[in-house]
């Protein structure tokens, strides 16, 4: 992944990833993408953290940082969760910037089980600020509804907790409610709790950066997800359930033959399947090719061993099924950013 491309405008970036957000406001190519988190009193922790998890995971696999963030209180630096926990807040609504080259990009209401459902005029006219200057709008939880509040959601469809749903309704007719777990639409995001504020910052992030950014995310985020027979063995995703069998049996083949790849005809031949199905399966269920995903597989092992280990390049190259250490390093870069050596010099100088 070349982040020298990635850099663009949100618009652009969007619409070539087919992404159903369609922000209006430009994206500086020197500086990652702000987005700020307005921290309602009682606000949801498990939301407000999958949200983070995710923007930071990104910064964690590219070679510079994606993101930025910050949290903002209504009123005061204090604010208390949904645990009884009191966050401190880097900042209040009343010092929040919204336009200029300082200003945020995207803007998050994080909502609550116990958040008061109503208007609160500073986050009002926030709001309603942030959207006149471009920014993307999101709410977690019910924080769709302060969004409502500000009429930023007028004749659209919005995802909030199901207990919110009737007030919703009852109190914001011109809002359509989902039974969809997140909703994006045009320059609004909404979503109803914390597993769906994770996945609806995904779908952000791969409009943004891309799918190949996203499938490292989730790697790393998604190791012990547990499926309903899987007790609490750690899976992967060779192991998931909600995948074919057969697409299930090309991934730990791909995974057990990383210093050795297989070609897709001897894949295809393992699991008794044409070539053609097995493409159709990584698309459909995947979205890359078989060819693309092997190679990820592989560059991500590299870059493990890169990290964890102090074995030369070139060992980890032949380790990982490539033929030399010069195509190992430019398939590194062109998916990476920066060069094996460089990776690790960065890693090394950061420890």
């Amino acid at each position: 992944m070349k982040e020298s491309q990635a850099r663009r405008t949100f618009s652009s970036l969007m619409r070539n990833a087919n992404s159903p957000f369609l922000p209006n406001r430009q994206l500086s190519e020197e500086r990652p993408v702000r987005v700020g988190f307005v921290l309602q009193e009682h606000f949801s922790m498990m939301a407000f953290t999958a949200a983070v998890d995710a923007i930071v995971t990104a910064n964690l696999v590219s070679t510079s940082p994606l993101f930025s963030f910050s949290t903002y209180g209504i009123e005061g630096l204090k604010v208390r969760s949904d645990l009884g926990i009191d966050i401190s807040a880097n900042d209040t609504l009343s010092h929040i910037a919204l336009d200029g080259d300082n200003g945020l990009d995207i803007l998050m209401v994080c909502g609550g089980y116990r958040c008061d459902l109503g208007m609160y005029k500073a986050l009002n006219t926030t709001l309603k600020t942030a959207a006149k200057y471009g920014l993307v709008i999101g709410g977690l939880w019910n924080g769709a509804i302060p969004l409502a509040h500000a009429a930023l959601l007028d004749g659209t469809t919005c995802a909030l907790h199901p207990d919110n749903h009737a007030f919703m309704q009852e109190r914001f007719p011109t809002v359509a409610v989902s039974g969809n777990a997140w909703v994006a639409e045009g320059q609004r995001f909404t979503c109803a709790g914390p597993s769906s504020a994770l996945e609806m910052m995904l779908e952000l992030i791969s409009g943004l950066y891309g799918k190949d950014i996203v499938r490292a995310i989730r790697e790393i985020l998604s190791c012990d997800k547990a499926g309903e027979t899987e007790g609490n063995q750690i899976i992967q995703s060779q192991d998931d359930p909600n995948l074919p069998q057969a697409l299930r049996e090309l991934l730990q083949l791909m995974n057990s033959n990383i210093e050795e790849p297989l070609s897709i005809d001897e894949l295809a031949t393992c699991v008794n399947a044409s070539r053609r199905r097995v493409e159709r399966l990584f698309q459909a269920h995947l979205e890359t090719t078989p060819s693309r995903y092997y190679l990820e597989l592989r560059i991500t092992q590299a870059r493990r061993l890169l990290l964890q280990s102090n074995e030369s390049i070139s060992n980890i190259a032949i380790s990982c099924g490539f033929l030399s250490s010069t195509h190992f390093s430019h398939c590194f870069k062109d998916y990476f950013g920066s060069s094996p050596s460089q990776v690790r010099q960065k890693h090394r100088s950061q420890g």
